[in-house]
């Protein structure tokens, strides 16, 4: 399945229906007077979050969405039906931006969260409206009012509470897949990752948290180099960030570095963020680099650090101790 995070779409709600000019013409009744029904309401645009979707595939295809207009009126003063409410699914995490002003609509993040993001219009008013003591036959009715319609900017922001981070290759994703049941593609060259990927790790207590491998992050990523820009929305909502860092890299404390920048320079308060240091791949160097390596992080970086090897499966039990520690399970 295709990873979508964002979308631009176009939602109409309906137009409301027309009223009518009508008069009762009954054999018995005499003088019926004016009997025009108002018309319906146009439908209403609902987005609702759905936890079963993980994308916005759907929107890749499908860009514009129309609720149902209301009906004209009919006579006998019959108002017509209203327009049936559209109702939009889209991802749990998905924020809802108006693309004229910029203004973020609403954030859809609870299973059947339900945002109304369109009105439809009222519907017009049939003659017998207005019949009054100075006008018996009044042949006047209004038609219905066009629906809102607005250009929507959908963003999708992954809902972990754990997110790790780091330059390519630096073992992400052979993390996640070893605490985890996610099996992400893995090779030896950078950008191997090109979508974030989720996996559930599960708690002492047997409850489930959720982890996410944000890709792309390289020097200038919070200014839109590479893939990194687009994927740094994911950790906005995670409260705890674990940066990995490759030990067996050419230089570690300039990798540490390079990450920790792009951070502070998207911002949302993501440098400020309850962090994890962890050294990977340690079972590449020898006792001694080890040592250095880590006295030279832990004088670079304030953060608790700690040293694992993903692909050996050593330092994992502790990295997890820590983590339920800061989650506070």
């Amino acid at each position: 399945m295709q990873f979508i995070d964002q979308a631009r779409i176009t939602v109409r709600a309906g137009n409301g229906g027309d009223g009518i000019v009508a008069f009762r013409r009954e054999k018995y009744v005499p003088a019926g007077g004016p009997s025009g029904g108002n018309g319906g309401d146009g439908g209403n645009v609902l987005f609702q979050a759905d936890s079963n979707l993980q994308t916005l595939l759907d929107f890749k295809f499908k860009r514009i969405f129309h609720a149902e207009n209301g009906r004209r009126g009919g006579p006998n003063r019959c108002t017509g039906a209203s327009g049936k409410a559209l109702i939009v699914k889209v991802p749990c995490g998905t924020e809802v931006r108006h693309m004229a002003t910029g203004i973020i609509l609403g954030d859809l993040i609870t299973d059947g969260d339900i945002l109304p993001v369109a009105f439809g219009g009222h519907g017009g008013l049939g003659n017998a409206h207005y019949l009054s003591n100075r006008n018996r036959a009044p042949e006047k009715c209004t038609e219905g009012v066009e629906g809102e319609e607005w250009q929507l900017q959908l963003e999708l922001k992954l809902l972990a509470e754990v997110g790790i981070i780091g330059l390519p290759n630096a073992g992400k994703s052979t993390l996640i897949s070893i605490l985890s049941a996610a099996r992400p593609k893995i090779a030896n060259y950078p950008f191997t990752t090109l979508i974030p990927n989720l996996g559930v790790v599960r708690r002492p207590s047997g409850d489930g948290t959720v982890f996410a491998d944000i890709p792309g992050l390289i020097a200038g990523a919070a200014q839109g180099a590479g893939l990194g820009h687009d994927f740094l929305r994911h950790i906005e909502r995670t409260k705890l960030l674990i940066h990995l860092v490759d030990a067996a890299a050419q230089d570690p404390l300039e990798d540490f570095k390079i990450v920790e920048k792009e951070l502070a320079s998207y911002g949302h308060g993501l440098l400020d963020r309850p962090r994890l240091v962890v050294l990977n791949k340690m079972e590449l160097l020898d006792l001694e680099k080890k040592k250095d390596l880590a006295q030279e992080m832990q004088q670079t970086s304030t953060r608790k650090l700690l040293l694992i090897s993903a692909a050996m499966g050593r330092g994992l039990n502790e990295l997890l101790e820590i983590v339920w520690n800061e989650l506070g399970v």
